[in-house]
């Protein structure tokens, strides 16, 4: 097992999940088999990569560094080597077996990628499809009224709070000029009144 994930099912995503792994190869069809029967295959792709070169460059390598530190091993072996030449033999083995780990480390994951089979398998769910009845519409228009009824609510709400601040202003405006007509017809009536009693 190499990595794995699941992606629960939301409202607009289905269950979904992703596996990978290394088989060996002898294993390998028991393993397809296996995933097969879980599902139905929708997609099936095999590709391979050609690691020769860096499975030789790593075992060159290997036994290069091995014969270094074995002819270190054989030099502080002889007799009369001095303390600076045995320290300095020592510093070099140290480096040498360092070297000679990392790289057998190296082998190991070439090793592990070349004699088995990587795979990768995505699990997909199909969404299930529900059947409308012939009342859904009804349905989905009552659902839709409250959200129609709010929106025109929220529209006379803007229209009435846009409208009042003008009313402050036009409402005097309008009473004053009311009074102003009706004065100036009260002023246009008199005189004539008084010309017809004398």
């Amino acid at each position: 097992m190499l990595s794995s994930s699941v992606t629960n099912e939301t409202a607009v995503l289905s269950p979904a999940g992703n596996l990978s792994v290394r088989v060996a190869p002898q294993d390998l069809n028991k393993f397809l088999d296996f995933v097969g029967k879980q599902g139905k295959t929708s997609q099936h792709s095999t590709e391979s990569e050609d690691k020769t070169a860096a499975v030789v460059d790593v075992e060159a390598k290997l036994k290069n560094q091995t014969d270094f530190r074995d002819s270190l091993r054989k030099m502080l072996a002889k007799p009369g080597v001095s303390v600076a030449d045995l320290l300095q033999i020592q510093e070099k083995l140290a480096e040498a077996q360092a070297e000679l780990d990392s790289e057998a480390t190296q082998r190991k994951i070439l090793a592990n990628e070349t004699e088995k089979v990587f795979v990768e398998v995505a699990f997909r769910s199909e969404r299930r499809t529900t059947s409308r009845s012939a009342f859904a519409p009804i349905g989905d228009a009552l659902r839709e009224s409250g959200s129609v009824l709010a929106e025109s609510l929220a529209a006379l709400i803007t229209a009435v709070a846009t409208i009042i601040p003008w009313l402050i202003v036009i409402v005097p405006g309008v009473w004053v000029l009311v009074k102003l007509w009706r004065r100036f017809r009260k002023n246009r009536k008199g005189p004539a009144t008084a010309a017809n009693v004398s």
